[in-house]
């Protein structure tokens, strides 16, 4: 370690999430560690927020579900989260006819055989859709434990899977291939395609496999796959997150602009303070685009050629007055919306949709899927609007790269995707969603959208990519350096004393917590030695 004087034995440029638990572990083990943060709250993306004035609604604003958070982040930081399993997977109304659909319940087989048979003509790909999901679980199993420790190399991991058919069926080819052989209908293979391109922007056949790291980190989680609602919203995760930084003694400001980071360790604020703080190491908890151009600022000499990070998804916020009737009579709102409601999700639809965003133009329809969280954790709602019968839905649009909006009147930009996914998700309700939504004291709608330009003006994420780049793969091939504790933990930079420690890490992305606890394990190992 080059030693010298500084401030800080840790300085962390950014306050989300993962900033937050890397400012914990760092605490509790007597590291002096501060916290820099631009915005005047910590919590990133990661935060609950009362999007209309005079409404006693809670929304996830941004992230809204976790699955890869592993407890023992939670037990290693006495965090308080409750985290409540929904009991209905997904619902998917059949496009070509939304009077029937596919209602997956976790409770009862028989329903959902029954489901798919109204949709397929017979139960056969509900036994293929549960042959399929169960084929996973050795995946699950082997990795997602592999995710609190040093990264293990492919080939170790292709041992622990012990399936060398799905090994290759996951990670060596793309993800279209194995969804066509084991499923026989498009709406099925849509329902599975849709954890791959999770702000993701590719097809099932994209020679890239961006779509196997994304649909690989969705079905891990939790070692099960299930994808959780925390109790109060987003915001208690992250307010759990930031008492125990507090609590293991980091210092976290807020309202702070950092301007530059040097290789060596000096982080330079801006603004009516100006001020020079100088770590032992540093933490960047922005994306690796943006802790580029900190590091340009900071002396440090271009690090070959900046890859663009681009956000694909739209998310739309609304609060109802109830919930919206169905086409299908067979099935209850409450169960429709108790899981994944996939609207216009079809594999051909999805890949239909990226050639329309290829070629400049929104998808129409755009694919889209719902969660009603106030369904699952009523808590997030004030006493009145539970009274009453309200409930927030949370929509996200998928195959809505960046470059659609990039450059774009912002308002325009928003309007015209609001306006896309407000059509697809009227497309299969038996009334339009503006029938249903709730209106503030000033008579204005409780509906937003955030674009990935939003992200990118108000959270500092680059083209507003949720993942700040693509996922890799969370193991390190079987030629990579490990040499370093940096690269064995997988939060390596160019700079020795520069480590991720946000979405950006090897195995980041998600509210997980993951490459904070990769980076503080890393930190502690250098800084101990």
């Amino acid at each position: 370690m080059v030693s010298g004087v500084h401030t800080h034995d840790v300085v962390i440029v950014g306050g989300g999430h993962n900033a937050l638990v890397a400012a914990a572990y760092l605490g509790r083990a007597g590291r002096s560690v501060v916290v820099l943060e631009r915005l005047d709250h910590v919590g990133g993306a990661a935060v609950s927020e009362r999007p209309w004035a005079g409404v006693d609604a809670r929304l996830s604003r941004y992230s809204y579900l976790v699955s890869l958070l592993p407890r023992a982040i939670i037990d290693d930081l006495d965090l308080r989260i409750a985290l409540r399993r929904r009991r209905y997977s997904s619902y998917t109304p059949d496009p070509a006819d939304p009077a029937r659909g596919i209602l997956i319940d976790n409770a009862d087989a028989e329903a959902t055989g029954a489901s798919f048979a109204r949709v397929t003509g017979t139960t056969g790909e509900a036994d293929r859709f549960a042959s399929f999901t169960a084929r996973l679980e050795p995946a699950a199993r082997a990795v997602f434990p592999t995710m609190t420790e040093p990264l293990r190399r492919r080939s170790a991991v292709r041992i622990a899977v012990a399936d060398d058919r799905l090994w290759d069926d996951l990670v060596d080819n793309p993800l279209g291939a194995v969804l066509r052989s084991s499923l026989d209908t498009d709406i099925a293979r849509g329902i599975a395609l849709t954890d791959g391109l999770i702000g993701t922007f590719a097809t099932a056949d994209d020679e890239s496999l961006r779509q196997n790291r994304c649909f690989l980190y969705h079905v891990i989680g939790g070692g099960t796959g299930d994808w959780d609602v925390p109790v109060g919203g987003m915001g208690q995760v992250s307010g759990e997150l930031e008492r125990a930084a507090r609590t293991a003694g980091a210092d976290l400001r807020t309202g702070v602009e950092v301007t530059a980071v040097s290789p060596d360790g000096e982080v330079t604020v801006g603004g009516s303070r100006p001020e020079t703080l100088r770590g032992r190491l540093v933490l960047s908890g922005v994306g690796p685009a943006v802790l580029a151009g900190l590091l340009r600022a900071g002396g440090a000499a271009p690090d070959g050629e900046d890859q663009a990070p681009e956000g694909a998804q739209v998310k739309v916020n609304m609060l109802l007055r109830r919930l919206p009737k169905l086409c299908d009579a067979a099935v209850t709102p409450e169960a429709a919306f108790g899981g994944t409601f996939h609207i216009n999700e079809t594999m051909s639809q999805l890949d239909a949709a990226h050639a329309t965003a290829v070629g400049g133009g929104i998808p129409n329809p755009l694919p889209a899927e719902i969660y009603c969280h106030s369904l699952t954790d009523p808590s997030i709602l004030g006493e009145d609007l539970r009274a009453s019968g309200a409930h927030t839905l949370t929509l996200f649009g998928l195959q809505v790269p960046h470059r659609l909006v990039a450059g774009e009147d912002r308002d325009a930009a928003r309007a015209a995707l609001l306006a896309a996914a407000q059509r697809s998700l009227d497309s299969v309700l038996a009334e339009p969603i503006a029938d249903v939504v709730f209106e503030a004291p000033d008579g204005s709608a409780c509906i937003e959208a955030r674009t990935t330009a939003d992200l990118e003006d108000s959270l500092g994420m680059a083209g507003g990519d949720i993942f700040h780049g693509d996922l890799s793969w969370p193991w390190a091939d079987d030629d990579e350096p490990l040499e370093t504790p940096a690269q064995r933990w997988g939060v390596a930079t160019a700079h020795d004393r520069v480590l991720v420690c946000g979405s950006g890490s090897r195995r980041g992305g998600a509210v997980s917590g993951l490459g904070g606890h990769s980076a503080a394990m890393a930190a502690l190992e250098m800084l101990a030695g």
